[in-house]
């Protein structure tokens, strides 16, 4: 017989769920119909639906090469679906690019770390908050009291933000010479910069051990309370997915195989078999 997934320990969060029974905010944040894409003759995502409400943090789960990426490369128009509509906050985003996307609502992290190495930590975080930069080229240029007033207060948010990780000391260091766990964090908060209403975070915890993976799931949570923001998830660590997310969407070959809470995907035949395959009996 196929295993089970162990049960982890839960943390402690609002009992929101991406499934369509959950009775949250009536206006969700994101809603997916029947997107899907096509790469020559292969399907790479088919008919995928879902909705998250305002302030929920759910699970995007598959075995690899699932789709689970393709997906997140389509909500942010890296690639253009080739079927199927996506509402962010009830508007469509068909024809947008990924800047529009991003000044939208939607911030991402990617599975390979996307950092500008060289420039410090506070730098990498201010090149996030370039869709909020207020004065023109010619103030930059000329360094006109706006230019100056704006970088302090820039300078004064990337604090903060890199504060949600006790990460405000390190604002002068160079981004490649964190390490490995640090970059991941300094990442989420770079995304945070664009000021999101929906962030994707494609395998927050890869690379990281145990401790600093429970420390990420406390952050996760922090993050959407604090900014009150909705969190889609990657993730192929179990413990950090039925520990955290409020619902859980699973994908196989493209198609969306289970929806649910993270007692339900644990004991979905479906998604067991998914992940571990069948045994036959001796």
């Amino acid at each position: 017989m196929a295993k089970k997934f162990d049960k982890p320990k839960m943390v402690p969060v609002p009992s929101h769920s991406i499934i369509p029974e959950r009775d949250i905010d009536k206006s969700p944040i994101l809603e997916c119909s029947h997107l899907g894409i096509d790469f020559g003759g292969l399907r790479a995502v088919d008919d995928f639906n879902l909705t998250i409400g305002r302030t929920e943090i759910a699970g995007l789960i598959g075995p690899n090469g699932a789709g689970k990426t393709t997906v997140f490369n389509l909500l942010t128009k890296v690639y253009q679906p080739t079927r199927g509509t996506i509402l962010l906050d009830g508007m469509d985003t068909s024809g947008k690019t990924t800047v529009q996307i991003n000044r939208m609502g939607i911030a991402r992290t990617f599975q390979n770390i996307r950092l500008f190495s060289n420039l410090s930590v506070e730098d990498n975080v201010k090149i996030g908050l370039h869709n909020q930069e207020p004065y023109s080229m010619l103030s930059g240029i000329l360094r006109l009291p706006n230019y100056w007033r704006q970088e302090k207060a820039a300078h004064q948010r990337a604090l903060e933000l890199l504060s949600i990780f006790d990460m405000q000391d390190l604002a002068g260091v160079k981004a490649g010479a964190l390490p490995y766990g640090a970059q991941r964090r300094l990442e989420i908060v770079r995304a945070l910069g664009t000021n999101p209403s929906l962030l994707l975070l494609d395998e927050p915890a890869a690379g990281m051990n145990p401790s600093e993976t429970a420390e990420l799931m406390e952050n996760i949570v922090k993050i959407r309370d604090t900014f009150q923001i909705a969190i889609l998830l990657i993730e192929h660590d179990m413990s950090l997915v039925m520990g955290i997310c409020e619902g859980i969407c699973v994908l196989n070959f493209g198609q969306v195989i289970a929806k649910g809470t993270a007692e339900e995907i644990q004991n979905n035949p479906e998604v067991i078999k998914a992940y571990l395959g069948t045994h036959k009996e001796a």
